[in-house]
C-alpha cells in the first residue's frame, strides 16, 4: 500500500512539472507571437530538434549494437554457447541505449546548438590574429564549437569506458551467478571483485584498447585547439601569447600532439596483445610531458625573459596593444593639439553662445530629487530617473533633463493594496518633466517646460499627445486593461480620471488564457474575477530591460534606458551590444573576460504600446551573424522614423569603457607602453559634501569645439596617472554624419593645463569663496558641490561648477541650486548665476534682468572701493549676527546685498579673486 502511493505521489509530482513546464511554454509563445517575434521563440526548439533527433537515432543504434557486441563476447569469454540472448536480454540493451542516448542527446544539443549557428551562420571579420594570421571568424564563430565538441567527445569516451565495464560487468555476474550479498565476508567480496574485474580486462582488452586509441586522437586535436588558446593566455605581461608561450609552450603542445598520435597506436596495439602496463603507461607519460612542459615554461619565463622582458616582449605587447584598440573601436580616434593658451574675451563667449548657453547648472541627482519632490504629484508617482537628450525648445537647440513619472502601486496605502487596485486600476504613469539644463527658477529649482498631469508645456516640440506609461524602467508585475471597469488614469482634483487602454500591447484573455496565466502567475484571482473578461488583455514583461533581453538574450544592454518625445509621443531608447570574449590578444574589460564591444544596435520600445524595435546603427560582424541566425529580428538604421533618429546618442557605457581602456591604450609605442610613462587617470573631483575625491563622470553637453559646429557630446577629462594636472579631453560625437566618432584633445606636456581636483582646491584655497561655503553650509543647511566641469572655449578651458544648497534634518529635502563658481585662468569668481560669474570675469552683457539688478557700474575711485569695503565688512557682521539668531530670512538678504557689492568692489579694484555669496 505505502509502495502504491509512493509511485502515485511520484506520477502526480511528474505530471505536475509537466504540466507548469508546457504552461510555461505556452505563454512564452504567446508573448512572443503578440511581439512579433516567433522565429526567435521557435529557433533554440527547432534547432535542437534538428540537432537531436537523427543524433538520438544515430546513438541509440550505436550503443543498442555495442552492447550485443559486448554480450557477444562475454559468452565466448565464458564458454558459453553463441546465442542471441533472448528477448529479455535485448530489451535491457535497448533499455539501456535508450537511457544513454537520451542523455548524451540532451547533454550534446544544450551545449552546441547556438554554437552550430553561429558556425553555419559566421560571417568574416577580414581581420586576421597577429600569429597564426587567422580571420577573426575563426575565433568567434568556430573554434567555440570545436571546443565544445572535444568537450562532448571526452564526456562521451569516459561515459562509453563506464557503459562498457558496467554492461560487461552486469553479464559476468549474470551468466557466472556471481553473487554479492550482505552475508558475503569482506574477503568474498574482494574475490568476486577481482573475479569480475580480471575477466573484463580478459574480455574487453581491445575494446580498451581502441577506447585509449580514440581518447588520444581526441587529444591530439584538443591540442590544436589548446594553441589557438595562447591567444587569451595570460600568463605573460600582457594578454596573449608572451615570448615564454610562443618558444616553450607551443612546443610543448606540437610534443603532446604528437605524443598522443603515437599513444593512439600503441594503445590499440596494446589492448590487441593484452599488453595491460604498456596500456597504462600512455596516461602516465601523457601527464609527465605536461607536468614537464609546464614546469620548463616556468623556468624559462623566469631566467630568460624576465631578465630580457622589453626585448622578449616587445613584438608581443604591440600585437596586444593593436588588438585591444581595434577591440574596442579605438583605432581611429582623432586626436588633436589643444593648445590652451588662447585668451578669451567677451566676443569669445559670444562666439561659442551655444556652448555657454548649454552648460549644466543643474545636475542629475539634485534634478531627481527635485523631479520626485515637486512633480512627484502622488505618493504612488515615482521618477526613478533623469536621462540628458537635446530638442528644440523654441527653436534654440538646447540641452534637457527628462523624467518619466512612473507608476509604482506598491506604494499605495496598504490597505488600498488590493488585487484589483494592483493589477487592474493602477496600472500606467503618466508623463514627463523636462527642464533645461543651464535654467534654475528664482529658487534654484529646475525651470521646467514640461510639467503637471496632464503635462503643459509652452515648447511645440515637447507637446505630448499620449502620456501613458505602460512601460518603463520599474520593476513592474502584471497588468490587466480592458476590463469592466476603468483604469485610474490620473487625479484631478477630488476626483480620479479614469480611462480605458486604446493600445494594442497585450494577450487577450481567453478562458484557456485566464487558466493558463492563472497557472503562471499564481493568481486564481484571474479567474474568479468578474471583471476579466475574453476581452481583457494581459500585459507582461513591461519592465524595458526584461521585456528587450527576453526577445533578443544573445545582446547585451544598457541597464539606463532613456526617454524621449516623438510626434507626441513617448518612447524609450536602449543601447545594445555585442560583447564577446574571443578577441585575440585583446585587454578584457569586466571581471567575466569580456574584450570586445560594439554598441550596433538601438532598440526603441514605444511607452504606451510596448512594441519592441531593433535597429542596426552599424555595420558589424557579431550582429551580422545574429541577423543571419534570426532574419528580420533588426531593421537598418534607415528605417528609423527621423523624429527618433535625431535622439540616438553616443552610448554613455561604451563611452566608458573605451575611455578606461585608452587610459593605458592610447600608448601605442611599445616601449612607452612597458614602462607606462604616459598612463592616464580619470580626474577626479569634490563632489556633493563629501572631501574625499571622487572621478568626474563621463558627461553630454552641446559644445563647439574649434572647427566644429555646434553639436551634442559626451565628454570626460583625463590627468596623468597619480598627477591632477589635465593631459587630454575625450569626447564622443553624437549628431550628424559623425555620429559615433571619437575626438581627443591633448594638452602640451610641457605647460601647467588645471586639472578638475586642482581647480576644486583652489576653490578651497579662495579667502573669499571658501568663508562663503562655510558659512552656507552652517545653522541647519549643507552645501553640495555639483560636477566640475572643463568647458572648451575656443582654444582655451573655463571650469564651472554649481552649488546647492539642501536643509541638514527633515525628509524630502530638495538641494537648490544657489551659487555658480566660474574658473579661468588665475580667476575664480562665484556668483548667483553662470551669467553673473561670466559678467564678472569676462565683462559680458548680462540679459537677465534680475541679473542685472545685481551688477552696478562704478568709477572706481578710491573713496568709492574704501565705502564698498566698509559696506561689505559691514553685511558680512550683519548676516552672522542674523545667523546667531536664527533669523534666515534676514540672514539671505544680507547675504544677497553682500553680494552685489562684492561685485562692484571686483569692477572697481580689478582683483583676480573676488566671491559674491
Amino acid at each position: 500500500m505505502k509502495k502504491t502511493l509512493f509511485i502515485a505521489l511520484g506520477i502526480a509530482i511528474g505530471v505536475v512539472i509537466i504540466l507548469l513546464s508546457l504552461n510555461q511554454f505556452y505563454i512564452g509563445y504567446l508573448w512572443f507571437s503578440e511581439m512579433g517575434y516567433t522565429n526567435i521563440f521557435f529557433k533554440e526548439i527547432i534547432t535542437k530538434s534538428q540537432i537531436g533527433i537523427p543524433l538520438f537515432a544515430v546513438i541509440v543504434l550505436m550503443l543498442f549494437f555495442y552492447l550485443r557486441f559486448l554480450y557477444h563476447i562475454s559468452r565466448r569469454y565464458l564458454g558459453l554457447p553463441r546465442t542471441n540472448g533472448g528477448k529479455k536480454q535485448n530489451i535491457i540493451a535497448l533499455i539501456i541505449s535508450g537511457v544513454a542516448a537520451l542523455m548524451l542527446t540532451i547533454f550534446i544539443t544544450d551545449n552546441i546548438w547556438y554554437q552550430v549557428l553561429e558556425f553555419v551562420n559566421k560571417t568574416t571579420f577580414n581581420i586576421t590574429d597577429p600569429l597564426f594570421n587567422q580571420d577573426l571568424s575563426l575565433y568567434f564563430f568556430q573554434l567555440p564549437l570545436y571546443q565544445e565538441l572535444f568537450s562532448i567527445f571526452i564526456g562521451i569516451s569516459f561515459m562509453i569506458g563506464i557503459l562498457t565495464f558496467g554492461y560487461t560487468a552486469y553479464t559476468l555476474t549474470i551468466e557466472k551467478n556471481i553473487q554479492f550479498s550482505q552475508e558475503q565476508n569482506l574477503d568474498e567480496l574482494k574475490e568476486n571483485a577481482k573475479g569480475v574485474f580480471k575477466a573484463f580486462l580478459e574480455i574487453a582488452s581491445k575494446q580498451i584498447g581502441i577506447f585509449l586509441g580514440i581518447f588520444f586522437l581526441i587529444l591530439a586535436l584538443g591540442s590544436v585547439l589548446e594553441a589557438f588558446q595562447l591567444l587569451y593566455s595570460g600568463t605573460g605581461i600582457v594578454v596573449g601569447a608572451g615570448a615564454a608561450d610562443i618558444d616553450v609552450g607551443l612546443k610543448v603542445i606540437i610534443i603532446k600532439g604528437v605524443l598522443c598520435l603515437v599513444l593512439a597506436v600503441t594503445s590499440v596495439f596494446a589492448g590487441f596483445k593484452k599488453k595491460y602496463l604498456l596500456m597504462g603507461a600512455g596516461p602516465v607519460l601523457f601527464v609527465v610531458v605536461v607536468i614537464v612542459g609546464g614546469v620548463s615554461q616556468g623556468i624559462y619565463e623566469s631566467l630568460i625573459v624576465i631578465p630580457n622582458q622589453f626585448t622578449k616582449e616587445e613584438k608581443y605587447l604591440n600585437n596586444n596593444i593593436q588588438s585591444t584598440q581595434q577591440a574596442y573601436g579605438l583605432t581611429n580616434v582623432e586626436t588633436k593639439e589643444f593648445s590652451a593658451t588662447d585668451e578669451v574675451n567677451a566676443a569669445g563667449i559670444e562666439q561659442n553662445a551655444a556652448t555657454i548657453k548649454n552648460i549644466p547648472i543643474n545636475d542629475l541627482k539634485p534634478t531627481l530629487d527635485m523631479y520626485n519632490s515637486l512633480q512627484g504629484i502622488r505618493n504612488y508617482y515615482k521618477f526613478y530617473d533623469v536621462d540628458v537628450d537635446r530638442y528644440l525648445v523654441n527653436g534654440t537647440y538646447t540641452q534637457v533633463f527628462l523624467g518619466v513619472r512612473e507608476m509604482n502601486n506598491t506604494l499605495l496605502p496598504t490597505e488600498a493594496k488590493t488585487w484589483v487596485n494592483l493589477h487592474l486600476k493602477y496600472t500606467h504613469g503618466f508623463g514627463l518633466a523636462v527642464s533645461p539644463v543651464n535654467k534654475t527658477n528664482n529658487v534654484g529649482q529646475p525651470d521646467l517646460v514640461v510639467k503637471d498631469i496632464p503635462p503643459v508645456t509652452d515648447v511645440p516640440e515637447l507637446k505630448i499627445d499620449q502620456p501613458r506609461i505602460y512601460f518603463g524602467e520599474n520593476d513592474y508585475s502584471y497588468a490587466v486593461t480592458n476590463c469592466t471597469s476603468a483604469e485610474f488614469d490620473y487625479p484631478q482634483g477630488d476626483n480620479n480620471q479614469e480611462v480605458v487602454y486604446t493600445g494594442t500591447a497585450g494577450i487577450k484573455m481567453s478562458f484557456i488564457n485566464k487558466l493558463a496565466f492563472a497557472l503562471y502567475h499564481g493568481s486564481p484571482e484571474l479567474l474568479l474575477a468578474n471583471e476579466v473578461t475574453g476581452d481583457s488583455k494581459m500585459i507582461i514583461h513591461r519592465n524595458i530591460i526584461d521585456r528587450v533581453s527576453t526577445i533578443a538574450p544573445f545582446l547585451t544592454y544598457d541597464k539606463d534606458p532613456y526617454p524621449i518625445i516623438s510626434e507626441g509621443k513617448i518612447y524609450w531608447i536602449v543601447d545594445a551590444f555585442t560583447t564577446s570574449s574571443r578577441y585575440p590578444y585583446s585587454q578584457a574589460f569586466d571581471t567575466t573576460g569580456k574584450n570586445y564591444i560594439r554598441n550596433s544596435v538601438k532598440v526603441v520600445v514605444d511607452a504606451y504600446n510596448g512594441d519592441v524595435t531593433f535597429y542596426k546603427v552599424a555595420d558589424e560582424p557579431v550582429l551580422d551573424t545574429y541577423g543571419k541566425i534570426f532574419p528580420g529580428f533588426v531593421k537598418d538604421i534607415s528605417e528609423m522614423p527621423a523624429g527618433i533618429k535625431q535622439h540616438i546618442r553616443y552610448s554613455k557605457t561604451l563611452f566608458d569603457v573605451q575611455s578606461e581602456i585608452y587610459k593605458t591604450y592610447h600608448m601605442s609605442n611599445p616601449r612607452v607602453f612597458y614602462n607606462k610613462e604616459d598612463q592616464w587617470a580619470t580626474a577626479n573631483q569634490i563632489y556633493e559634501s563629501e572631501k574625499t575625491p571622487v572621478p568626474v563622470p563621463s558627461s553630454y553637453i552641446i559644445m563647439k569645439l574649434p572647427q566644429r559646429e555646434a553639436e551634442f557630446m559626451l565628454t570626460i577629462p583625463f590627468t596623468p596617472k597619480d598627477k591632477d594636472n589635465m593631459t587630454a579631453w575625450l569626447a564622443g560625437v553624437s549628431d550628424g554624419p559623425e555620429y559615433g566618432k571619437l575626438i581627443l584633445y591633448q594638452f602640451p606636456k610641457q605647460q601647467l593645463v588645471y586639472g578638475a581636483m586642482q581647480i576644486e582646491q583652489r576653490i578651497d584655497q579662495d579667502t573669499v569663496i571658501s568663508p562663503q561655503l562655510t558659512l552656507l553650509g552652517q545653522q541647519g543647511s549643507r552645501v553640495l558641490r555639483g560636477n566640475l566641469m572643463t568647458i572648451p572655449i575656443g582654444n582655451a578651458i573655463i571650469y564651472v561648477e554649481p552649488v546647492y544648497i539642501q536643509a541638514a534634518s527633515g525628509e524630502n529635502n530638495i538641494p537648490e541650486m544657489k551659487k555658480v563658481i566660474v574658473c579661468y585662468q588665475n580667476q575664480i569668481v562665484m556668483a548667483d548665476s553662470l551669467e553673473l560669474s561670466l559678467a564678472q570675469i569676462f565683462n559680458t552683457e548680462v540679459t537677465n534682468a534680475s541679473s542685472k539688478a545685481n551688477v552696478t557700474q562704478t568709477t572706481g575711485d578710491i573713496g568709492s572701493v574704501l565705502a564698498l569695503t566698509t559696506k561689505a565688512n559691514s553685511l558680512f557682521q550683519e548676516a552672522q549676527d542674523a545667523q546667531r539668531a536664527g533669523d534666515w530670512a534676514l540672514y539671505g538678504q544680507k547675504l544677497s546685498e553682500l553680494g552685489q557689492v562684492l561685485g562692484q568692489l571686483q569692477q572697481l579694484s580689478g582683483a583676480a579673486t573676488v566671491a559674491a555669496p
